[in-house]
């Protein structure tokens, strides 16, 4: 039995494809790797999968096996061409050619829950890590009806979004992703583990969807763009950042809030919890 790089060798010669480098294409040869993707996705027949940017279909093809449904969406006309020549007898997939970021998923996951035979919609995939943020963000703040999303990432990103916000490697969007989800490293993936080997080690995470969020608040909207205004001046005061850009009217209103919720005046975005956050975002509503 051909393992995965065998495998992925004789489907570039036979379709006489490369990686497209401007698509962020970079081909899982990793068995391993795959195992545990599809180990920790608990797939079952009462599931939808969508699976984001598959690519030569490498995990498409273990992904079948265990799914009640596949849906694939994919960029790249080329990879489709052959994701629809690799599964052309097999009904349980659909494959979209189009740019996820466009894509109605809500209305899809609707669609297929309402047929009666999905009872769950998981998202896996290998995402290209040019455009990994934007995908996330997108599945989180759509609310969609999922149930976790486990994905390949760049470590260096996994690292800042299954972190713990107010510890290391805490980010902007540490705080988006711990709001809507529950996060967890899967495993470490080595360069080499793929054609062509990117510059930079790869990350498995899971998102496990909340039923319900960790903090209650009115505005999300704002609470985000505190959050987001907090990072953008990394090295200065959380004071002085929320000043700078105008969340704060001037530093004597910032003291007076920080003051009134328990917050130093040195602070750093980077060392505040969600509910921290949370705390500025009420009482500026507050005083407006």
């Amino acid at each position: 039995m051909e393992n995965v790089f065998e495998e992925t060798l004789k489907i570039m010669k036979k379709y006489n494809i490369k990686a497209n480098k401007s698509l962020g294409q970079n081909f899982l040869i990793n068995d391993m790797a795959i195992n545990k993707i599809i180990e920790n996705s608990n797939i079952s027949k009462e599931d939808l999968i969508i699976e984001i940017g598959p690519g030569l279909g490498t995990l498409t093809k273990e992904i079948i096996k265990k799914a009640g449904k596949v849906i694939c969406i994919e960029l790249d006309k080329k990879m489709v061409n052959i994701l629809k020549d690799r599964f052309e007898n097999n009904e349980k997939i659909n494959i979209i050619n189009e740019d996820i970021l466009k894509v109605d998923l809500s209305k899809i996951i609707k669609e297929e829950k309402e047929s009666g035979k999905i009872k769950n919609a998981k998202i896996v995939a290998n995402l290209p890590y040019y455009i990994t943020t934007p995908i996330i963000m997108k599945l989180l703040e759509e609310k969609l009806d999922l149930e976790t999303i486990t994905v390949m990432i760049q470590k260096e990103v996994a690292d800042r979004l299954i972190a713990i916000p107010g510890e290391k490697n805490t980010g902007a969007i540490t705080y988006s992703i711990y709001y809507y989800s529950e996060a967890k490293k899967i495993v470490e993936v080595e360069k080499e583990s793929f054609i062509p080997a990117p510059e930079v080690t790869s990350e498995v995470i899971q998102l496990k969807i909340r039923k319900e969020k960790p903090i209650k608040i009115d505005n999300e909207k704002e609470l985000f763009k505190i959050i987001k205004n907090a990072f953008m001046q990394r090295r200065k005061t959380l004071l002085n950042a929320l000043v700078n850009t105008k969340i704060f009217e001037n530093k004597k209103q910032g003291i007076e809030i920080l003051n009134k919720i328990g917050i130093s005046e040195n602070i750093r975005a980077e060392k505040l919890t969600l509910e921290d956050f949370a705390k500025i975002s009420k009482t500026l509503q507050k005083d407006q």
